[in-house]
């Protein structure tokens, strides 16, 4: 992994990252640690999400944990009757050969659908272990390192991206897949997690891709990019009043679910 120092006198803020990551949780947060899926039902889930909607995609994985009830007999399952079962979820025709063919994949390569000897990998390992399987890019194997093995791998979405953009966390023609690595290396391991719900949390509530609320931003006084899209007179003189414990508690329920994460069944 790169040095943090390093990649971190890369970044332009007016904030340092730990200060941005410590206003936003204390905006948005404290966040609640949810209910995880082990490694090979988060790879699943994953897939599923692609290119929807929690709410789809986590229908999808429940109809097809219903139908199925275990990852063994999907890998045995017929595609059709795989794509039937997710089809509420979108795109199952491209979804349910992907899901067969990668659970097929890891039995092949491990044995197992068993997934935790991840951790015992050094984290750059892990991750080539998981790109290795179809579909599975930069932000679907930090999701599932993240989220179901605890790992302190970056996941950027399109939330994270455009924030860290603007923040000028990271440079304007910075890909997308560069990013990872970038953030990876000036977030400290342990702020992994909080960094990714109050960036994704902060990108859908206020740091909108269109019209971002510069005016309801934590951070707009040290946003380099907060010009762009606030005329002269409406840039804030003074740094925004921090909102009441109420207000930010019933702005953060706006999101429901935290993000990525699969709704439990009642």
């Amino acid at each position: 992994m790169p040095t943090r120092s390093k990649a971190a006198a890369k970044t332009k803020s007016m904030l340092g990252i730990d200060q941005i990551i410590r206003i936003m949780t204390d905006r948005y947060g404290p966040f609640a640690e949810e209910p995880r899926l082990d490694a090979a039902h988060e790879i699943v889930f994953t897939i599923l999400s692609q290119h929807t909607s929690d709410t789809n995609s986590s229908r999808a994985y429940h109809l097809l944990m219903d139908k199925f009830a275990t990852l063994e007999e999907v890998a045995r399952g017929e595609p059709e009757d795989i794509e039937r079962t997710i089809a509420p979820g979108g795109l199952a025709k491209i979804k349910a050969p992907r899901i067969k063919q990668v659970l097929n994949l890891i039995l092949e390569l491990n044995g197992s659908l068993d997934l935790s000897f991840l951790r015992e990998l050094p984290l750059d390992e892990a991750k080539a272990w998981l790109r290795q399987l179809p579909g599975i890019g930069p932000k679907s194997a930090g999701i599932i390192l993240s989220f179901a093995l605890g790992m302190p791998a970056m996941a950027v979405d399109t939330h994270i991206y455009r924030v860290s953009k603007r923040l000028a966390l990271i440079g304007p023609k910075v890909t997308a897949d560069k990013a990872h690595d970038i953030l990876e290396a000036v977030v400290e391991p342990d702020q992994v997690y909080p960094f990714h719900l109050a960036f994704i949390t902060h990108g859908r509530q206020v740091c909108k891709a269109q019209r971002p609320l510069c005016g309801e931003c934590v951070v707009a006084e040290a946003c380099p990019s907060r010009e762009q899209f606030m005329a002269p007179a409406e840039v804030p003189q003074e740094p925004p009043k921090k909102a009441s414990r109420a207000s930010a508690k019933s702005q953060t329920k706006k999101t429901g679910v935290l993000p990525h994460s699969v709704a439990i069944k009642e």
